[in-house]
Parts: C-alpha cells; sequence; structure tokens
C-alpha cells in the first residue's frame, strides 16, 4: 500500500494524540518541577502543600515548588492557576473560600471554579473552635446565645478580614443563633487571636491547634466545634449538635485542582499519587497536627462535594448582604 506524504503527516500526528492520551504516557508525569499555588506563607494551606510537596518530591523524583498567592482570599492565585497550561505541572491547593464561596462574595471574580478548574481531589478539612474571653459570663453554648441575646448591642468577634472563613461561620452562628454580631477584623489570625486573649474582642473561631492551649490552661472558654463530629485531638469539645445548635457545620477544607483541559490521564495520576500520600499515618499526623485530618476521594467526589458547598455558602452570603468587589 502506498501513502502520500500527507496521508502518512496525518496518520502520524493521530498515533502521537492517541498515544499522549494513554495512561501510559501519564507514567512518565512528571519531567520537570510541578509549581503549587496556594494561600499566603505561615497558613494552614501553606503547611500542609510544603508537606506534601516534599512526598511528592520523593515520589517523583521531581522538585515540587510552593507559590505563596494570600491576596483577596487566594482568589488571584486562583485565577493564576485557572489560566495556566493546562498541562498537569501547575496545580492549585484550593479552600472553601476561592472554590465554593468567591462566586457568590466577589461582582468580578476573573474565573468559575466549576469552568476554569479541574478537581483533583479533596486534600484535608477540619473545624473550627467556638471560643470565648474568660470574662464572658457563660459555661456552655446555650448559655452563651442567651448572652448574646441579652445585649444591649451587638457583641464583636474578631476575624481576620471579610469573606474569610472565620467571618463566613461567624455569619452562620448569628443566623443559626438568632443573634446580632459585629465582625471586627484585625491583622491575620494572630491579630485576632491577641484581640481575644486581651478581652478586646469577646469571642471568636480559630483552628484548634491555635486555641487549645489556652483553652487547657483556662484563658479561653471553648463551647464547640463547627463540625459535626468530634476531633481526636480534642475529643472534650463538643459538636455544635451536641452544645445544642443544630446546622452549626462548617469546616476549612482544602482540595487540589488543575487547569481545566489537564488531560484525565494525569489527573488520574496526580489523584492516585496524592491520594496514596494522604493516606499514610505520616501525614495524617501532619495534618492532626493542624486541627484537620485526610480527606481523600475521588475527582468526581471532589466535584460533587464543591457543587454542594457552593450552593449552601451562595444561601448564607445572599441571606447576610454580603458583596465584595
Amino acid at each position: 500500500m502506498t501513502w502520500s506524504r500527507a496521508t502518512f503527516a496525518y496518520a502520524l500526528v493521530t498515533s502521537c494524540v492517541a498515544f499522549c492520551a494513554t495512561p501510559s504516557f501519564a507514567q512518565s508525569f512528571p519531567s520537570r518541577y510541578v509549581r503549587i499555588i496556594t494561600g499566603g506563607v505561615g497558613t494552614f494551606h501553606d503547611i500542609v502543600a510544603r508537606n506534601l510537596a516534599q512526598r511528592l518530591n520523593e515520589r517523583w523524583g521531581q522538585p515540587v515548588v510552593i507559590d505563596n498567592q494570600a491576596a483577596a482570599g487566594l482568589t488571584i492565585g486562583a485565577g493564576m492557576a485557572a489560566k495556566a497550561a493546562p498541562d498537569g505541572y501547575t496545580l492549585l491547593l484550593g479552600d472553601r473560600t476561592s472554590l465554593a464561596a468567591a462566586p457568590s462574595l466577589y461582582k468580578g471574580l476573573r474565573y468559575d471554579p466549576v469552568k476554569d478548574l479541574l478537581p483533583i481531589t479533596m486534600v484535608a478539612r477540619g473545624p473550627a473552635m467556638l471560643v470565648a474571653h474568660p470574662s464572658v459570663p457563660a459555661s456552655n453554648l446555650n448559655e452563651f446565645i442567651t448572652y448574646l441575646r441579652a445585649q444591649a448591642h451587638p457583641v464583636h468577634y474578631a476575624s481576620s478580614g471579610v469573606g474569610t472563613f472565620t467571618h463566613l461561620t461567624g455569619l452562620l452562628f448569628e443566623q443559626l443563633a438568632g443573634v446580632k454580631l459585629l465582625m471586627v477584623q484585625y491583622k491575620g489570625g494572630g491579630g485576632a487571636a491577641i484581640a481575644l486573649l486581651g478581652g478586646e474582642a469577646k469571642f471568636s473561631f480559630f483552628p484548634i491547634p491555635v486555641v487549645l492551649a489556652q483553652v487547657n490552661a483556662g484563658t479561653l472558654k471553648a463551647f464547640a466545634l463547627t463540625s459535626s463530629q468530634r476531633f481526636e485531638g480534642a475529643p472534650a469539645i463538643p459538636t455544635g449538635i451536641e452544645a445544642g445548635l443544630p446546622g452549626l457545620d462548617a469546616e476549612q477544607w482544602i482540595g487540589m485542582l488543575a487547569p481545566e483541559g489537564t488531560p484525565h490521564a494525569i489527573v488520574n495520576k496526580l489523584n492516585r499519587d496524592i491520594v496514596d500520600v494522604l493516606q499514610t499515618p505520616a501525614f495524617r499526623a501532619v495534618l492532626q497536627a493542624q486541627g484537620a485530618k485526610p480527606a481523600p476521594g475521588t475527582p468526581a467526589e471532589f466535584a460533587s462535594f464543591m457543587a454542594s458547598e457552593t450552593v449552601r455558602l451562595k444561601r448564607l452570603i445572599e441571606a447576610s448582604g454580603l458583596t465584595m468587589p
């Protein structure tokens, strides 16, 4: 059989495309460094990303670098990831705000988490702890809510910023408890913690490791966790449901995504490798020290979870009237 030069070229290209789409091609990935875009230095996202990067580097034999993007609740970083080349070499370790709340929070959002990003796996999730200054005259959540309702003016709580996990959890608590609150923004989580310990703020929602030592020492009161299950690192603290406020279920979560158009064979390989790391006892210990637990799953499971969280947060944000530029 005689092939023309054009026919041969077409067959060659078709064969290459078919080969490149196969799982065997994905097994050679990565052949150079991989970049993970995530939140600011020292944050929960950053600590998890760096520990994950170290283990993936050992697994792949290729550098995995962290690109910290703290501005605008990680939405700028998520936008960068959405516009990156869809080849698996730029990933996003995004969070609840950038992936589920942002479409309802930001009018000028420059990416669509559903259309522009491909879920790989959820990585971790963990609750906040509702804590108050010891001057607050309450010993449990019901007494605390009674105290809030009795105040002539809204009680203010400390937050690291508008639209953050702490702020959104405060809005949820406000709606569930039927109280009026005032969010006061401080410089980062550290500033919010200092304000609470000094009595400038009456209460707030913090990651468990940030306040557990103070709770154990009696310098802060703990009323509940914002989760449906107790946390093994703080087994004495009840959940919101146990403490008498059904619906107080708001966990911070982070997950890995790639730009839309990334070959599914590469997405599947990333999922397998990341899930393998998440399931190791050593990585579970890293997460527990951060007040979280591993949450591995399939891309489809993560996509479904993101969709449900987006709907839930949209209702919360619309009911509060909160909008951002």
